[in-house]
């Protein structure tokens, strides 16, 4: 089973390709199912004043809605797309996210931390923060988010688990048990990860999560996705075909699926994927 669940489209402000791009090249690399998952609107931020192209306007949410699904039946003999959302966890507005959680008929929506506080952790134009801040006090902060967005009951997986290694800024000291500690709580919350293969052409070079997590997800019997992160269309499924390979070292042989915010697995299969 080809499969692709984290991608992103020109209406997040900081990728390119409409959704339709998307949908085409998964048919031409040969994908079984697509899914689409832009960034939830900002809530926290004022977006006129804050660093421009984060996230898609709040009156973009039901267009981006409305065309994935238009898209979904337009090409359901050729791909099977499923409609998601990025939903940033943002502590301290967990009515506002569950408002627009509940109010669009999702297959599935993705738990992601970027944001501590209005500081973006992804953001290649704040890496200054990481100067005048504990790198050993971000990481707590950071999967302490991590474990209360698991807890909210909102999301179906977890989104790049430890993204906060994206850009290489790392504490001397070990982390292994905060990252230990995200997982718990994503097994205590039924819910799953993604491998995210996107981390290969960042800073760290290496894919979300490390292979250490990897194994003990497996472990604790977290199911886990797979997703490109794509903001291109010509990304769409780049090193999914590594990211197997890596699954299938961790000990996992199945991919979790999600449709109607219900989960399935279908099995792995073989990594081959034109791109």
């Amino acid at each position: 089973m080809r499969i692709d669940y984290h991608t992103h489209h020109v209406r997040c402000g900081h990728a390119s390709g409409e959704l339709e791009e998307y949908v085409l090249k998964g048919i031409e690399i040969g994908l079984d199912q697509l899914g689409l998952s832009d960034h939830m609107p900002l809530l926290h931020v004022d977006p006129a004043s804050y660093y421009p192209g984060m996230a898609m306007p709040m009156d973009e949410l039901p267009n981006y809605v409305e065309e994935a699904l238009r898209l979904q039946h337009k090409y359901k003999d050729r791909i099977d797309i499923r409609v998601g959302l990025e939903g940033d966890y943002i502590e301290g507005y967990e009515a506002e996210i569950e408002r627009i959680i509940k109010a669009y008929p999702w297959d599935y929506v993705i738990g992601s931390v970027h944001f501590l506080g209005e500081w973006d952790i992804t953001d290649y134009r704040q890496t200054d923060g990481w100067k005048e801040r504990d790198a050993y006090e971000v990481y707590v902060q950071y999967y302490d988010a991590v474990c209360k967005a698991c807890r909210t009951g909102f999301y179906d997986y977890i989104g790049h688990i430890d993204v906060i290694k994206r850009f290489g800024f790392k504490p001397e000291q070990s982390v292994e048990h905060l990252e230990r500690q995200a997982l718990d709580a994503v097994r205590d919350a039924g819910m799953a990860i993604e491998l995210n293969a996107s981390g290969l052409r960042m800073p760290v070079e290496e894919m979300f999560p490390s292979f250490r997590m990897l194994k003990y997800a497996r472990e604790l019997g977290i199911p886990v996705t797979l997703g490109s992160d794509a903001h291109q269309p010509e990304r769409l499924a780049q090193y999914l075909d590594q990211a197997t390979d890596l699954l299938r070292q961790a000990g996992f042989n199945e991919l979790a699926t999600f449709k109607s915010r219900k989960r399935a697995t279908v099995p792995i299969g073989f990594a081959s994927f034109d791109v």
